[in-house]
């Protein structure tokens, strides 16, 4: 992948990513602006939803010794956190721009929810009664999002490694157990994140997603117009091709290209929206 095909790739995987999760079947549709709140429309979207956002902030990592799939590239030893999920790779996209020129908005609102991600917050009287502790926890937004993402995915055969993050956030926390018991915590963990914190934090992480999705839309908006072209008519229906820049050779990168064109020719799929604050005041 060249430059120019590996920016299409990103911006192309960020927003379908995107539209899987910010979506009105995903949420009780509304037209309001602002202020305002998203609701999941069943328990069912909620979950499928954090399973999803648990792979957008996962690291795209190379298999069995493999290169990094599409020619992207892997964040550096020292990252920070959200170096570790999809942001890194749209921060790397639009370091250098080409499709576009100005990439400052969309470059702010990666920003904005990499540091949210990376905050940290105490949640106070987290019950886990099944190994009979009440405790308050300090974790980054990011961190608990991960876990809940893959206990919602995964059985508890397949959740070893959540297992210890538990068993390091109790034991931050004053609280040493044993793997055994981490593992009968867990089903309480999520309880009280997911089912309670999550749902507080959704509207936030909606809205955003959604402005990452509106600053691509906004960013490519020029290279749309340039090569946007009608060729003709049949039955009264307008037939439309696309100026592919002469750089993008690949086949998926030329198909990523022609995907990305008609996101824009459609838009976003939610218009522009701002969440209460009083949805982001805690934790």
């Amino acid at each position: 992948m060249n430059d120019v095909e590996r920016e299409v790739v990103i911006l192309n995987s960020a927003w379908e990513m995107i539209n899987g999760m910010v979506n009105w079947a995903m949420f009780v549709k509304h037209d309001i602006t602002e202020p305002t709140n998203m609701m999941f429309e069943t328990s069912a979207h909620r979950q499928l939803f954090i399973i999803l956002l648990a792979d957008f902030l996962s690291e795209v990592q190379a298999f069995k010794g493999k290169e990094i799939p599409l020619g992207l590239t892997a964040p550096p030893r020292n990252a920070r956190p959200s170096d570790l999920t999809f942001l890194f790779h749209l921060r790397q996209g639009i370091a250098n721009p080409i499709l576009g020129k100005d990439t400052s908005a969309l470059a702010k609102v990666v920003e904005e929810f990499s540091t949210w991600l990376e905050g940290e917050f105490v949640a106070k009287g987290v019950n886990l009664s099944s190994i009979d502790l009440i405790v308050d926890i300090e974790v980054s937004r990011l961190r608990y999002l991960k876990m809940c993402g893959d206990i919602a995915k995964h059985n508890l055969a397949r959740l070893a490694t959540n297992v210890k993050h538990l068993q390091r956030l109790l034991a931050r926390a004053g609280h040493e157990v044993s793997e055994q018991n981490a593992y009968i915590a867990v089903e309480g963990f999520f309880d009280w994140f997911h089912d309670d914190i999550f749902i507080y934090h959704s509207s936030q992480i909606a809205e955003f997603l959604n402005n990452i999705r509106w600053a691509i839309f906004d960013y490519l908006g020029p290279e749309f117009s340039r090569s946007h072209h009608f060729t003709g008519e049949i039955s009264g229906l307008a037939l439309y091709n696309y100026r592919i820049p002469d750089a993008i050779e690949q086949p998926i990168a030329h198909a990523m290209y022609w995907d990305l064109m008609n996101r824009c020719r459609v838009g976003p799929w939610v218009h522009r929206f701002v969440v209460s604050d009083s949805f982001k005041s805690l934790y």
